[in-house]
């Protein structure tokens, strides 16, 4: 028995005549009959008695009408609730963001997002991408901001922008006074990465053309995980830094960072979701207040090389230490 059944004989009862209903269900006569008999097979009653004219429902044709026309309207009601749920821009949302973005994107995203739906509660967690990653498939976050993509055919992805990688020098790098950033053959070893950004990391190593981080020097190990404190360490002149762009909005005039020549490598940046997230309207008053809150200069068109890491042999070697 399905929901479509259950119109054809509720048309039937309306028209009483097999080729009215069926124009109005917009279905050919012989497969509304066809149809019809199926269905009076499957549940062992006749619901129409087709000896008089017009078509007339037997006894309990007529109670089986009367609770297909129930079932109906519930089934409608099932519909609004759902285009309902799909359009509320109110209650609570769980948001988790990558680290790497959450102190340059929150504050500007926040400010956008209380203009753009001032009744959603959002919960925001920075973490690392794979435990977002995990919170998403067990329900524990409802959406994500991360670098895709991420290679898994449990999320959905929807991509806001690309954002473009720069390189963060000291002043006695040989590139310092240079307008644009070309890799040096000292800059590998000197790569100053993340702990535990194993997706961020992974994404360096392939600007760099590094497949591991073995061939970078460690004198010191940096158990950090802010690009604040990789800024530090460059200005200190204890390494070498690629970082976003975004981490460098506050930095203008300092003139420590360069920006890589075209094509330029980038990260995109996209809102990550279960297959199972039904709030379509309120993704796209977040896609959009991102991107309206975005400065210009990332807003603009340029040749780019998009940098993955999901198939990164680091990450996988890196993430698989952990499960």
């Amino acid at each position: 028995m399905t929901i479509q059944q259950l119109k054809y004989i509720v048309a039937l009862d309306e028209e009483r005549h097999f080729a009215r209903a069926a124009e109005v269900c917009m279905v050919t006569q012989p497969g509304l009959t066809i149809q019809l008999k199926n269905l009076e097979e499957e549940i062992g009653i006749k619901i129409f008695d087709r000896n008089k004219v017009p078509l007339t429902p037997t006894i309990l044709g007529t109670e089986i009408i009367n609770r297909a026309k129930k079932i109906l309207r519930e089934a409608d009601e099932i519909r609004d609730f759902v285009v309902n749920e799909k359009n509320l821009l109110e209650g609570e949302l769980k948001l988790g963001i990558i680290s790497t973005l959450s102190p340059y994107l929150i504050p500007l995203f926040i400010k956008a997002m209380k203009e753009a739906a001032p009744k959603v509660h959002f919960i925001i967690r920075e973490a690392n991408t794979g435990q977002l990653m995990k919170d998403l498939e067990t329900g524990a976050l409802d959406v994500v901001i991360m670098a895709t993509p991420t290679g898994n055919p449990n999320l959905i992805e929807h991509p806001i922008f690309k954002e473009p990688f720069v390189a963060y020098l000291n002043e006695l790098h040989p590139m310092a006074n240079d307008e644009f950033y070309e890799m040096q053959p000292g800059d590998k070893t000197e790569l100053l990465l993340l702990h535990h950004e194993f997706c961020y990391n992974a994404q360096l190593l392939d600007i760099c053309g590094l497949k591991t981080a073995d061939k970078i020097k460690e004198q010191f190990t940096y158990d950090i995980s802010s690009i604040e404190t990789l800024k530090n360490l460059v200005r200190a002149q204890l390494g070498f830094a690629i970082i976003p762009q975004l981490s460098i909005l506050n930095d203008s005039a300092s003139g420590f960072f360069k920006p890589f020549k075209e094509p330029i490598p980038v990260r995109e940046i996209s809102l990550v979701v279960s297959d199972s997230f039904s709030k379509k309207l309120l993704l796209e008053k977040m896609n959009e207040a991102i991107w309206n809150c975005l400065p210009d200069s990332l807003k603009k068109d340029f040749a780019y090389r998009k940098i993955r890491w999901n198939d990164s042999p680091y990450f996988v070697k890196s993430v698989s230490k952990f499960m």
